[in-house]
């Protein structure tokens, strides 16, 4: 059969065997149906809020409010997208009950990430609160190097350092606007997710993001129970003590397309549990009949994080683990990855700050294993040059590489091999452990040297293009 995957800014070509199986997400396996009208329900949560007092009860004259909202990595920018009917409902609960318009902030939370610039603030909000607020300067960014805007709250019952956003932790109302999608980090996003990385530290951050954590036998395959889960909710209940008030959450589970399927609004905690069930219908799909040794897909030049994600060799090793976190549980033990990427050596410096040095590192001093490199967190993360790239040039913050490599081991850890298709500088691939052919089904061919004459062939187009499910085997149980 042929099938065309991610290449670049294109597609490439691929003639598989008849017998390969295919999945896409919401198609394969249908979604569960998206909400009619994604307005009325999200103000019915929001109105009806669990665990916590109502916005008319929580908000007043003279109060403060903070909305921290999701970065453009997750959420989409659709008209009825959540940040976009979310965010006006609680501005207006809020001005109902007496509070001052100017006393609300809307706050990026892009933690690590690159910040928003305002052209990327309107997208996410919408022209009307865009409008409304940015001119008033009351739309920001989290800086999580600003130290006259951050507050060390000491640590959590971990040990872990917790350090947070000082204009969220000293207002009367936190609200998190967050969504619940299928994350290979510690199940889902949202929740207590959301503000454990979003408008924390790279301290708080290097405690979960970090081999100790991810090379746990409790993270592969992917579960919404493990460390990196129990982290992120010690670390949100621990910003909530120190502030003496709940944050007022309201989180919506998305489908494939970014659609709301459900709304829960409440206290952290009660939404996590009411929002989770619901997303597993929809994450973890028990769909496979055996396990595969060969798994396919493609990578584009521009996804998730950014342009570079699937060019950057760090990120290119990340994003195959990611699908390894993903889907472990339908891969056989010498499972083999094939994927086109342009691969052409283009790290996109002015963004990915430090990645270029980091992966220098690893071909140097004995770095034999992705995660020795875990040694110079403190430097990069300390570098003055790279952290004003982050700061005032739109950048990663430099510990962001750090925690990618984390992530990257994984797939060296669980397959057999990993092959690169259509590189178009084949030793940057090499260098990371992976090996280059011209085609799929050269590629294919090699691997069967690995996994034998007739494979059992797992193709996923559009990987990096929709968002993802976690498949499971048939007749497993879904999780809970």
């Amino acid at each position: 059969m042929k099938l065309e995957f991610e290449y670049g800014q294109g597609m490439m070509a691929a003639e598989l065997p008849d017998s390969t199986d295919i999945f896409i997400p919401g198609e394969t396996v249908a979604d569960p149906p998206a909400l009619e009208d994604p307005v009325a329900a999200t103000r019915e949560a929001i109105l009806n809020p669990i665990g916590i007092q109502p916005l008319s009860e929580l908000c007043g004259p003279g109060k403060k409010m903070v909305i921290v909202f999701p970065d453009k990595v997750k959420g989409g920018n659709q008209p009825t997208s959540h940040r976009k009917v979310s965010i006006p409902i609680v501005i207006e609960e809020a001005l109902k009950a007496g509070m001052r318009e100017e006393d609300i902030t809307l706050l990026c939370s892009n933690g690590l990430h690159k910040k928003m610039d305002p052209g990327e603030w309107r997208m996410l909000l919408g022209d009307e609160i865009f409008n409304r607020f940015y001119y008033k300067g009351q739309i920001e960014n989290h800086d999580s190097e600003n130290w006259d805007n951050l507050v060390d709250l000491g640590t959590d019952e971990y040990g872990d350092p917790v350090i947070m956003n000082k204009k969220v932790y000293e207002c009367d109302v936190p609200v998190l606007i967050g969504h619940c999608m299928g994350n290979p980090y510690g199940g889902y996003s949202g929740g207590y997710k959301h503000c454990a990385t979003g408008i924390t530290h790279w301290r708080s951050i290097a405690s979960h993001h970090c081999p100790q954590v991810m090379h746990r036998d409790d993270f592969v395959p992917v579960s919404n129970h493990n460390m990196m889960r129990d982290k992120f909710d010690a670390i949100g209940a621990h910003q909530e003590k120190c502030m003496g008030h709940q944050y007022f959450t309201v989180d919506a589970v998305l489908d494939t397309k970014a659609r709301q399927i459900a709304v829960f609004a409440g206290s952290a905690e009660e939404v996590q549990k009411a929002s989770f069930p619901v997303a597993n219908k929809r994450t973890y799909v028990p769909w496979a009949e055996k396990k595969y040794n060969v798994l396919v897909f493609g990578m584009p030049q521009q996804f998730h994080y950014g342009n570079g994600h699937g060019t950057n060799p760090i990120l290119m090793l990340q994003a195959i683990a990611a699908q390894v976190i993903r889907h472990k549980r339908i891969l056989a033990d010498n499972c083999v990855v094939i994927c086109s990427s342009l691969c052409n050596g283009y790290f996109h410096d002015e963004v990915f700050t430090g990645y270029r040095e980091l992966w220098e590192k690893y071909q140097t001093d004995y770095n034999n294993i992705l995660p020795d490199l875990a040694k110079y967190g403190e430097y990069f993360a300390t570098r003055q040059d790279y952290i004003d790239n982050y700061r005032y040039c739109y950048g990663f913050h430099p510990f962001h590489g750090l925690s990618m490599i984390s992530c990257g081991h994984i797939a060296q850890k669980h397959l057999a091999a990993m092959y690169i298709v259509g590189a178009q500088a084949p030793g940057y691939a090499r260098s990371m452990g992976m090996q280059t052919r011209a085609t799929f089904e050269e590629a294919l061919e090699d691997a069967k040297k690995i996994v034998g004459a007739e494979p059992n062939i797992l193709a996923l187009p559009r990987t990096f293009t929709t968002a993802s499910v976690h498949l499971m085997m048939k007749d497993e149980p879904v999780v809970d």
